[in-house]
Order: C-alpha cells, then structure tokens, then sequence
C-alpha cells in the first residue's frame, strides 16, 4: 500500500528556492563590500532577502509536518533547512555589522571574503540543483569544492586577524574587524555545514 503512496518532490524545489535566494544575498554582500557607497540600502535588501529566506524555510517545515512519505529522511530535510538558513543569516549578520560599526571603508580581505563567500553559495547551489536526480558525483564534486573554499576562507580570515593584532593601534577598530571577519568567515563554515548534509543524504539514498 505504502509503494502506492507519491512521495512529495517539492522540497527539491523548495530548497533551489532557498539557494536561489542565498545567492542574492550574497551577491548583495559582496557589491555592498567591493564599492560601498550605499552600504545602508545594500543592508536593508539583504535583510528582505533573509525575511523571504525565513519563510521559504518555514514553508518547508510546515509541508514536512503535512507529508507522509518524504523523498529524503525527514530528518535530513529539516537539518538542510536549518543550515541553509543559517548561511543567510550569516551574510545579513555580516551586513548588520558594517552599519552597526560605522564602518568607512573595506579592505581587501574583507573583500576577498565577500567573493569566497559567493563562490561557495554558488557551489551549495550546484549541490542543491542536483538532489533528487541520479548524478551524486556532481554533489560529491560541489561538496569538495565547498570544503576547499572554506579552507581559503579560513586562511584568509586567520591572516587579517594577524595582520590586525600587528598593525592595528586603535583597540577599538581591533575588536570591531575581528568580529566582521569571524563574521564573514562563519558564513562559509554555514555552507560547509550544508554541504555535509548533502553528502549524507547521497550516501543514504546511494
């Protein structure tokens, strides 16, 4: 009887909403982080993206509590939810941070984080487009990519704070860019956290 039942494949696309809308987000962060000339409104649209982002999740959760025959455990679903939402909410709290610290320029860490940040969003989304179908190579391969852009991402955010602790005099603008680079590189330790999800699950359904 239960082989009768259609397993419901809108998650799938529920979930290339997500990163579709992830990858505004990002590209909104790294234009707001490489000119900086309207960093307010740059903030505030990526705040309506991490609205839209919470009711994307929400949407899932709710036909997850509504569907009786998954097409991924239920329990991966709700963690992929969780974690791709967690890569938004750490570019709109990167974003907040410029505002929020009366920030006058960037440097060019921060932009280098700014585009790792986008490229890894890019690869979460390569990731996402192919669940469901019978390429798990492609996810495998997105999945490594990820990781390596959270390694650079690491080394880059690692070497500013260097820098900061050595050259910076004002102790104030010390804690203020430590934050927004932990920030910033978190952002990437979000997408790695998807995409350990995502080799799970094509291990599972292998």
């Amino acid at each position: 009887m239960f082989g009768l039942i259609p397993k419901e494949e809108k998650f799938f696309q529920l979930f290339k909403d997500m990163t579709t809308n992830i990858i505004e987000g990002a590209k909104l962060l790294k234009d707001m982080l490489d000119n900086f000339d309207n960093p307010t409104k740059s903030q505030s649209k990526i705040k309506d993206l991490e609205h839209k982002g919470d009711s994307i999740t929400h949407e899932i959760i709710q036909k997850l509590n509504k569907t009786f025959v998954t097409p991924l455990d239920r329990e991966d679903i709700y963690s992929l939810a969780s974690k791709l939402d967690d890569i938004l909410d750490l570019i709109d709290a990167s974003s907040q941070r410029m505002i929020m610290y009366n920030v006058e320029s960037i440097p060019p860490e921060a932009k280098s984080l700014g585009f790792i940040i986008l490229q890894s969003c890019l690869a979460v989304d390569k990731a996402v487009a192919m669940l469901g179908k019978k390429t798990n190579e492609q996810i495998f391969e997105a999945c490594v990519e990820i990781n390596a852009l959270e390694n650079e991402a690491d080394r880059v955010s690692r070497e500013a704070i260097g820098r900061l602790f050595d050259e910076e005099k004002d102790p104030i603008q010390l804690i203020k860019w430590k934050e927004i680079y932990e920030t910033l590189e978190k952002a990437t330790d979000k997408c790695e956290d998807a995409a350990n999800i995502l080799e799970s699950v094509v291990v599972k359904n292998a």
